[in-house]
């Protein structure tokens, strides 16, 4: 199976303009994603897709690939299955431009979970949420699958629900499992998304993924103990830098 990375990178972000743009410690943020990908052992290419001539411009000017495509699109899935269209390629990842520190084994044990199982559809990873906070969090996406890895259901609502949970007992510190900013897909199944409808619940949840689960298709998920730490919003970049800073002091 032939496996390439493509990260999708607009420049135009709602919460965070020109963030594929900014600095970490003397690199773009898109460099750190395109890096990370580049280590994984299992992709055999890696491709930047954006409808910014700086963006591209910054990507070609760090060695990588980029390919230019339009703006108009509904969603990063929607861009990246126009961008593989000429590519030659049976599976696809698809790692978000904003996830600067996702670990290279995380990305290969979900190809090697999309490998494994020929029913699967889209693979993707999920790590188990330690604080409250962030299972209360709309901004941090939560993930049900069955004990095999079948994804159930995807929400920004806490799932699944603790309201019957009595204190104390044996579930009383579970806050569920938060999925990470990465796909890994079949080719064929990528390329039919553009022309499913926009499903109720991806609309009513703003989760392009539950289109997939809505059409039939099979989605699992894999338990990664790596946590990654996505930048929406610049108090994420800081976060970001405080995290890599306190690496460096180590």
């Amino acid at each position: 199976m032939k496996v390439i990375c493509v990260i999708p990178a607009r420049y135009g972000s709602t919460r965070f303009p020109g963030k594929p743009l900014v600095d970490i410690k003397g690199k773009p943020l898109i460099q750190w994603v395109y890096e990370k990908a580049e280590a994984c052992k299992k992709i055999e290419a890696v491709y930047v897709a954006t409808d910014d001539k700086r963006i591209f411009d910054a990507v070609q000017g760090f060695g990588g690939n980029a390919l230019m495509t339009t703006s108009d699109y509904q969603s990063g899935t929607d861009r990246i299955a126009d961008a593989v269209k000429g590519l030659s390629c049976d599976a696809v990842v698809n790692l978000q431009g904003d996830e600067p520190m996702m670990h290279p084994d995380t990305l290969d044990r979900t190809i090697e979970l999309l490998q494994g199982d020929p029913r699967c559809a889209v693979a993707t990873a999920m790590v188990k949420i330690k604080e409250k906070k962030e299972y209360l969090s709309p901004n941090a996406v939560k993930v049900v699958t069955t004990p095999e890895g079948k994804v159930l259901y995807f929400s920004r609502s806490p799932i699944p629900s603790r309201a019957r949970i009595a204190p104390g007992g044996n579930f009383d510190r579970y806050f569920g499992f938060k999925h990470l900013g990465l796909y890994v897909f079949r080719k064929d199944v990528l390329l039919a998304f553009p022309k499913m409808k926009p499903s109720f619940l991806e609309r009513l949840e703003q989760l392009e993924q539950l289109r997939f689960l809505e059409n039939g298709y099979l989605i699992k998920a894999i338990e990664t103990p790596h946590d990654s730490i996505g930048i929406d919003t610049p108090e994420d970049l800081q976060r970001l830098l405080d995290h890599l800073n306190l690496l460096e002091e180590k």
